[in-house]
């Protein structure tokens, strides 16, 4: 007579911080692991290894991913660590020893050996290997996915560690992408959401090559993939959104995509700041009037676009003047939306060697004057839509009513609209709305009821 516990398949137990691009890498893992049979446990109780995705871009990120693994280790024992905090072993060992095994980010297949090690797969006889969905194991609503398309970053931006932690830019194939979005089209997702740590380079470290889908060859380029999904997702009614673009020139032909409808009108640049000489001092580009002359074309050609950024106050030599201009630059370019996180040191960072470090009273007044003024600025913006008709997608639904986003409106990221005593609706409906009110973050509104003819 076998054994109950013997033939039980083995249970993982995960743990994922971090950015979008960290979900996607869990989802990923999951992905092949469900392929193997193994099972996820709901709790750190049921778990036989707990896997723990951390984040180590900030000062902060590293201290929740330390203390996650640590919960990890008292609540369960059997922790295995990846992500980006792995690429620096030697912190995670100093403060917890005891853990498995540690890799870094994106390295799938080093989480799968260590995964193999405490707990080999299970066998066919234990009946175990469970189909898994062609869309994969996803971690976010139905309706909505993330797509990774390349791992790593060519850029060398003095305040950032990313290159250091998960290496240069490594594209996937275009074709793969593709694939990926055919099948979580025809499973039903509603929004694709495009992201990698510079997603306006793709294809660069492949040099663009040309790929033969079918009877078409293809140039391995972030216009191409947005071209190619964009119009997949039409056919679903979906929408497809481009997440971290870095101000290239190339931003302006996507801009053409978002004019045609084949991609959401929604730009998502990191500009970092406004000032020419901190710009410089960060290893960015430099030239801001000529930014604010691409907004207003970009704006001219779309004219409802919605423009998402960040920023970064009090680095390492800003001056009083400098801060200005930043806030100068902000009122100018009227970001729809805009967030923004006092400088801290990184370690490995090549801002930590500038001279002129900001004090952090300082740093902490100058973030309460941005974010008071991008909150006038969004206000405003928000304040311009009332009284539009919009579609929305439903995100969340409570006995309070519930809670939707237009095509404007990235999922986990930006503001909602709140849709008070609404019912009848479901998660992942699409249904059209008035807008009736707003704020600095979020807007309100009521459904539109369509006549039938």
């Amino acid at each position: 007579m076998s054994n109950p516990a013997q033939s039980a398949p083995p249970k993982i137990g995960f743990v994922s911080l971090g950015c979008p691009k960290a979900t996607a890498d869990t989802e990923r893992m999951l992905t092949r692991l469900r392929a193997e049979g193994y099972v996820f446990a709901p709790d750190y109780a049921s778990a036989d290894v707990v896997i723990v995705n951390t984040c180590g871009f900030i000062d902060a990120a590293v201290e929740e991913s330390l203390d996650a693994i640590g919960e990890a280790l008292n609540e369960n024992g059997r922790v295995i660590v990846t992500g980006c905090l792995g690429a620096r072993e030697e912190v995670i060992r100093e403060a917890h020893p005891q853990v498995l095994a540690v890799t870094g980010p994106a390295q799938e297949e080093a989480v799968l050996q260590a995964v193999h090690a405490e707990l080999p797969p299970p066998s066919y006889a234990q009946g175990a290997l469970i189909p898994v969905p062609a869309e994969g194991i996803r971690l976010t609503p139905k309706h909505y996915a993330w797509i990774k398309i390349a791992e790593g970053c060519n850029q060398s931006c003095s305040f950032c560690v990313i290159p250091q932690l998960r290496g240069k830019l490594v594209s996937r194939p275009l074709s793969d992408v593709i694939s990926e979005g055919e099948r979580l089209l025809e499973a039903g997702t509603q929004e694709l959401l495009i992201v990698s740590q510079d997603t306006v380079a793709y294809g660069a470290d492949l040099r663009y090559r040309t790929e033969l889908m079918g009877a078409n060859a293809m140039q391995t380029r972030i216009t191409t993939l947005a071209r190619e999904l964009g119009e997949r997702a039409q056919r679903y009614g979906a929408w497809v959104r481009l997440h971290y673009l870095y101000p290239y020139p190339m931003v302006d032909q996507l801009v053409e995509l978002m004019a045609d409808g084949l991609i959401a009108p929604y730009l998502d640049l990191p500009l970092q700041h406004g000032s020419p000489t901190v710009l410089r001092a960060m290893r960015r580009p430099a030239d801001q009037e000529n930014v604010l002359e691409r907004i207003a074309k970009w704006r001219a050609r779309v004219p409802d676009l919605t423009l998402r950024s960040t920023f970064i106050v009090g680095f390492p030599g800003e001056r009083d003047e400098d801060f200005e201009q930043l806030l100068d630059f902000l009122e100018a370019a009227e970001i729809d939306r805009a967030g923004a996180f006092a400088y801290s040191p990184i370690e490995g960072a090549p801002a930590n060697a500038l001279a002129n470090p900001v004090s952090e009273a300082l740093k902490e007044e100058r973030l309460a004057a941005f974010m008071d003024l991008q909150q006038q600025i969004s206000a405003e913006r928000l304040a311009r839509r009332i009284g539009h008709i919009e579609q929305v997608v439903i995100d969340e639904v409570s006995a309070e009513g519930a809670i939707a986003r237009s095509i404007h409106e990235a999922p986990e990221i930006d503001g909602v609209i709140h849709l008070p005593e609404l019912d009848g609706v479901e998660v992942g409906e699409r249904i059209k709305v008035r807008i009736t009110n707003s704020d600095a973050h979020d807007l309100e509104g009521e459904r539109i009821r369509e006549m039938r003819t």
